[in-house]
C-alpha cells in the first residue's frame, strides 16, 4: 500500500520560545508544541503527571445526585447491580466497581449481557434479572446513554438507573436518576474523553471523598482504568494521560489480583507499554465476550475465574479472525465495487464476536470506511470501522431510519439492521460517506512528527523521547523523517519478507534498522539515495544496547 507522508506545520516562534525555557533538543520542543505544550509549566505537567492534578469528580454533572443515591442504597442495605458492556472497557468497569465496593459494601452483584442473545448495552433481560433478584439500583457502565426504552422499562419496575457512559449522547436522554457523561452538552467537566471505566472511576473517587474512604485503595485499581483507556482507543491526553501513566505503573509493579493472573502468562521480558496492553492483555479479556460470555472475563479480573478460559477463547478467536478476514476479502473481490467509497460486506455464517476485528483488518488492505455484518436471530448485526479523520458515526446516523439500533464513536460503531434493508443500506451508507469524506481521507497517511539528521539520534535524545510515554491517540509514538540516505551495501532480506537495514548519510553517519514486510524495497535501496520515515527503538543483543530504526516507509528521491 502506498502512503502519503503528512508533515506537521508548526509555528516556529512557539518552538523557539519553548526551547528557550526547556533547553532540550529543538525537535523535541516541536513534538511538545504539536501536543499543545507551549511553556515550562505545561511541560512539567506532561513529563511529570500527578494524581493530585486529577479533576474533582464533583465537577461532573449529576455526580452529587449519583453519590446520594448510592449512599441511600448503602444506608438501606439495598443490593446494587453493576451492569457493564461485554468489551474490555465494560468488563474492566464492572471489575473496578466490584473490587472497590466489596471492600466496604459487599451487598453487590454484576451483570454483563450476552453478545449473541442480548446484544450491545442495557438489555430487558438484564433489567428482569434485577427485578427478579429484588435489586432496586443499577449502575450502568460504558453503556446506557441511548437506552431510553430500557430505562423506562426499569422505571416501571421501580428500579433506579445511574448511567456512567462516555458515548455520544443523542438528542433525547434516558430518564435515569443520574447520567454521568462529560459529553452531555451542559456538563461542565473539563475533560471530555474519559473511557467508560474512567467515568466509573470518577464515581468511585467522588464516593471515596464523600465517605472519607482511603483513596489509595481506589488507586490500586488504576491498572484496570489503564487497560480500558488503551483498549477503547481513547485519547491519552489530559486526565487520561495521568490515569494511564499511573495505571501502567500499577500494572508493572503491583497489578490488581485478576490482572496479575493474566499477565503472569505473558513473559515480555520488559515493562508493559500501552501497545502491549492493546495487543497482549486486551484480546484475552475481549475473547470471553467475543467467543462465549464476558462474565468469564469479569470473573478472572475479580479473581474468581480461571485465566486458562480466557487463553483458550483467545486462541479460538485468533483462528476465526484469520478465517473470516480471508472470507471477507474474497467477498470484496467478488463484489468488485471499486467505485464505492465505502465497504459493506455480509455473510450469515460469520461469527458475531469477531466482525469488529475483521472490519479493522479490511481497512488495512482496502482503505475505506467499512461495515462488516453477520446474521443473528433473523437480523443483521455487525460493526463499523473508519479511516483516519472520518467520522463514521455521523454517516451511520444519517442512515438511522434504516437501522434497528446503533451506537459508538467517530471511528468505531455497532449496528443492527433488518435483513430486507441491506441493499438500500449499502447504497445509502456509501452516499452518506461520499458526501462527507475528502479524497485525501481515502489515502492512508503517515504523520511525520519531525525531520531528523542521523547525528540527532543519540542516547540523550532518546532518553527524553521515552518520557513522552505512555503513547496512544493524541500522543502517538513519534515518527521521524530522514532524507538523502544510502545503503551501506549491507542491507538484506531477512525472514520471509523483511528488510534488515544498514544505512548511512552523506557525512558518514551510520545506523541500523528493520523494515517489516518491505523486502520489495531492496531494489530501491540499491538504486541510489532515498528518504525514510521511522520510529526510534532500543535494541538489546548480547548485552549491548543500541538505538535502531523501525522503518515505516521508504521513498526514492
Amino acid at each position: 500500500m502506498e502512503y502519503l507522508w503528512k508533515e506537521n506545520g508548526l509555528e516556529q516562534e512557539k518552538i523557539e520560545k519553548l526551547y528557550q525555557e526547556l533547553k532540550i533538543h529543538p525537535k523535541l520542543c516541536s513534538l511538545l508544541v504539536a501536543r499543545h505544550i507551549e511553556n515550562y509549566e505545561q511541560a512539567k505537567h506532561f513529563f511529570r503527571p500527578r494524581l493530585e492534578d486529577l479533576h474533582s469528580p464533583f465537577l461532573m454533572k449529576n455526580m452529587d445526585k449519583a453519590i446520594k443515591r448510592i449512599e441511600e442504597a448503602i444506608f438501606k442495605k439495598e443490593r446494587i447491580l453493576f451492569f457493564g458492556d461485554y468489551d474490555v472497557d465494560g468488563t474492566t468497569s464492572v471489575s473496578l466497581m466490584v473490587l472497590f465496593f466489596q471492600e466496604f459494601y459487599p451487598n453487590i452483584d454484576f451483570y454483563v449481557p450476552d453478545r449473541n442473545g442480548e446484544g450491545y448495552g442495557i438489555s430487558f433481560k438484564g433489567i428482569d434479572y434485577a427485578a427478579e433478584n429484588k435489586i432496586p439500583l443499577i449502575v450502568a457502565l460504558d453503556c446506557g446513554i441511548k437506552a431510553i426504552d430500557k430505562v423506562a422499562y426499569a422505571k416501571e419496575k421501580n428500579i433506579d438507573f445511574i448511567i456512567c457512559d462516555h458515548h455520544t449522547p443523542g438528542e433525547a436522554l434516558p430518564e435515569a436518576l443520574a447520567i454521568l457523561n462529560p459529553k452531555q452538552k451542559d456538563c461542565p467537566y473539563p475533560y471530555k474523553e474519559l473511557a467508560g471505566c474512567g467515568i466509573g472511576f470518577k464515581l468511585c473517587q467522588g464516593l471515596a471523598i464523600k465517605q472519607n474512604l482511603d483513596l489509595e485503595k481506589l488507586f490500586a485499581f488504576l491498572d484496570l482504568v489503564c487497560i480500558s483507556i488503551a483498549c477503547d482507543i481513547v485519547p491519552i491526553s489530559g486526565e487520561n494521560r495521568i490515569l494511564a501513566y499511573y495505571g501502567l505503573q500499577a500494572l508493572n509493579s503491583k497489578p490488581s489480583i485478576g490482572v496479575k493472573n493474566i499477565v503472569a502468562h505473558l513473559d515480555l521480558g520488559k515493562d508493559f507499554t500501552i501497545a502491549d496492553v492493546v495487543f497482549k492483555i486486551g484480546p484475552r479479556i475481549n475473547a470471553a465476550g467475543r467467543m462465549a460470555h464476558a462474565n468469564a472475563a469479569v470473573e478472572v479480573l475479580i479473581n474468581r475465574g480461571e485465566v486458562a478460559t480466557l487463553q483458550s477463547k483467545n486462541l479460538e478467536r485468533q483462528s476465526l479472525d484469520k478465517e473470516i478476514t480471508q472470507s471477507a476479502l474474497q467477498e470484496i473481490e467478488k463484489l468488485g465495487e471499486n467505485s464505492l467509497v465505502s465497504t459493506v460486506v455480509f455473510d450469515p455464517t460469520w461469527h458475531k464476536g469477531v466482525v469488529g476485528i475483521v472490519a479493522s483488518r479490511l481497512i488495512e488492505s482496502h482503505y475505506k470506511p467499512t461495515v462488516v455484518l453477520t446474521e443473528s436471530e433473523g437480523k443483521l448485526t455487525g460493526s463499523a470501522r473508519s479511516v483516519e479523520g472520518f467520522n463514521v458515526y455521523e454517516a451511520l446516523d444519517a442512515c438511522s431510519d434504516l437501522m434497528l439500533n446503533f451506537g459508538g464513536h467517530a471511528y468505531a460503531a455497532g449496528l443492527t439492521i433488518a435483513k430486507e434493508n441491506l441493499e438500500i443500506f449499502k447504497l445509502r451508507f456509501d452516499k452518506e460517506v461520499a458526501k462527507r469524506i475528502l479524497p485525501e481521507q481515502l489515502i492512508p497517511k503517515i504523520k511525520i512528527d519531525a525531520e531528523l539528521l542521523l547525528s540527532d539520534i543519540r542516547p540523550a535524545f532518546f532518553k527524553i523521547l521515552q518520557q513522552f510515554a505512555p503513547f496512544g491517540p493524541e500522543n502517538m509514538l513519534p515518527i521521524f523523517k530522514t532524507c538523502n540516505l544510502k545503503d551501506t551495501g549491507y542491507s538484506k532480506i531477512v525472514g520471509e519478507n523483511h528488510l534488515k537495514l544498514d544505512l548511512q548519510d552523506e557525512n558518514g553517519n551510520r545506523i541500523k534498522g528493520i523494515a517489516f514486510k518491505m523486502a520489495d524495497k531492496l531494489t530501491l535501496l540499491k538504486q541510489g539515495s532515498f528518504d525514510i520515515c521511522y520510529q526510534i527503538e532500543e535494541n538489546s543483543w548480547n548485552g549491548q544496547v543500541n538505538l535502531e530504526l523501525n522503518v515505516k516507509d521508504i521513498k526514492a528521491r
